[in-house]
């Protein structure tokens, strides 16, 4: 690791487990997370199979915003929210990470 630099796979793994939390926490489905999506040509998966869900996520040569937006977006979609309940979800898996994608203090 060179600096404070943290590499993407480590970011992307703390984001999954903080947005799996807050999302359990709120009584919604975690999805399961992993990178890269089996289609090259889209930045974002969602793979249902019986209850079980993977949300899939590109994360090399993308903002580390963009990859956060997926994540929670993800989620909003695997719980087939809409209108105020997905601004609400929203909002709360947003805090649950930083810009960083770590838990917010």
């Amino acid at each position: 690791m060179m600096g404070d630099v943290e590499p993407a796979s480590l970011r992307f793994a703390a984001a999954a487990r903080a947005l799996t939390q807050a999302a359990r926490l709120r009584g919604f489905d975690a999805p399961t997370f992993r990178s890269p999506p089996g289609r090259a040509d889209v930045d974002r998966t969602i793979r249902r199979r019986g209850e079980a869900v993977t949300v899939s996520v590109r994360v090399r040569n993308r903002p580390w915003s963009a990859v956060l937006s997926d994540m929670v977006e993800g989620i909003v979609v695997v719980n087939r929210l809409t209108g105020v309940p997905a601004d609400r979800a929203r909002a709360a898996l947003w805090d649950a990470v930083d810009e960083t994608g770590h838990r917010a203090a």
